[in-house]
């Protein structure tokens, strides 16, 4: 794999990696913003939040000493409006925001609409869409070709495991490597977060409790994952640093079809992942149905849908990270994380 440097400081990084994103998606200005002008939302039993189409972010103010804010990205790497500026009863984590339900997002919205306290990119530093969720709801071996490339039988129900919370880092954030483990891997996968508390859900109604959907890396330990704690996967996949989460919460009435977009992951710049979500073995809906029998599911909850085929655990011979690599998880319609071991 080629070798990139990385010479910037955390806040020259932001803005490259904007730049990246701009010339990686080229979406044209006007397009991210006709997302905005819609109706006030309500809840729309098969499809989730209706009229609420937004980029929905957590971010720090260059150079402000004040904690996380909350606000609606104009578009991928585009100015991000300050919901708290705008009305300062505002919450001031997404969680809190989703926390309010409809109240919240048509709060939201009329921000968006008024215009009004935009902060330039060049001022933001972009967070993980959820720092502290109640629970982190992970999904293993949920794509057919990720069987496949294993000589896996595809599963009968899901596979379900966790991180803890703590591992969540943000979308341009280290990937810290730990030194009790020699074999750290990649796993771009598609994320949803739960916008409304419910128990035991029928699958028809699935999408209404899902608020929208994120870009994750599930890092993986694969030593402690698959060789040591008795090969349970719980201390492998969450070392801290190892969920990079971001870069916005894609709410979801702006993303067309969860269950086809195209899915990559790039190690210093040499694709290693390239699938499609059309892989999953069990969509959203099934995921959130599933669960609920067992939990009752919050807002900010995320879940982690699975990796397709390409991670460096399979590969002859295995290839893992290691100091100063780069690690870049795209997902069409929803955007790029961008990550540096160290």
């Amino acid at each position: 794999m080629r070798r990139t440097s990385w010479q910037e400081t955390k806040g020259e990084h932001n803005l490259r990696a904007t730049s990246h994103l701009r010339r990686l998606w080229m979406r044209p200005a006007l397009r991210a913003l006709s997302l905005l002008k819609t109706s006030s939302p309500r809840w729309n039993p098969a499809r989730g939040l209706s009229g609420a189409a937004m980029r929905l972010v957590q971010f720090r103010r260059l150079g402000d000493a004040g904690g996380a804010r909350v606000g609606v990205e104009q578009g991928e790497g585009l100015g991000v409006v300050d919901l708290r500026a705008f009305d300062p009863s505002m919450p001031s984590t997404l969680r809190g925001l989703l926390e309010l339900g409809d109240e919240g997002l048509e709060r939201a919205q009329r921000a968006v609409s008024s215009g009004q306290c935009l902060v330039e990119r060049s001022d933001v530093e972009l967070l993980a869409p959820v720092l502290a969720p109640e629970k982190v709801i992970c999904v293993g071996m949920n794509y057919r070709d990720h069987c496949l490339e294993q000589n896996a039988p595809i599963p009968k129900e899901p596979i379900i495991f966790s991180k803890f919370p703590s591992a969540i880092t943000g979308p341009y954030d280290n990937i810290l490597l730990p030194p009790e483990s020699q074999e750290v891997d990649w796993e771009v996968e598609l994320a949803f977060v739960i916008g409304r508390s419910g128990k035991n859900i029928k699958e028809e109604h699935a999408l209404s409790y899902v608020a929208g959907f994120t870009v994750a890396n599930d890092v993986s330990a694969r030593d402690w994952q698959m060789k040591r704690n008795g090969k349970q996967w719980l201390l492998g996949k969450t070392f801290d640093s190892f969920c990079p989460l971001g870069p916005a919460l894609v709410t979801t009435d702006s993303v067309k079809d969860p269950h086809n977009l195209g899915i990559r992951c790039l190690v210093n710049g040499a694709t290693v992942q390239q699938s499609n979500t059309d892989q999953m073995i069990f969509k959203t809906q099934t995921l959130v149905a599933w669960v609920s029998q067992f939990a009752t599911l919050r807002p900010g909850d995320v879940f982690l849908t699975g990796t397709p085929p390409g991670v460096g655990v399979f590969r002859k011979p295995p290839v893992f990270l290691k100091k100063g690599d780069v690690v870049e998880c795209q997902i069409d319609q929803i955007g790029s994380i961008i990550n540096k071991v160290v």
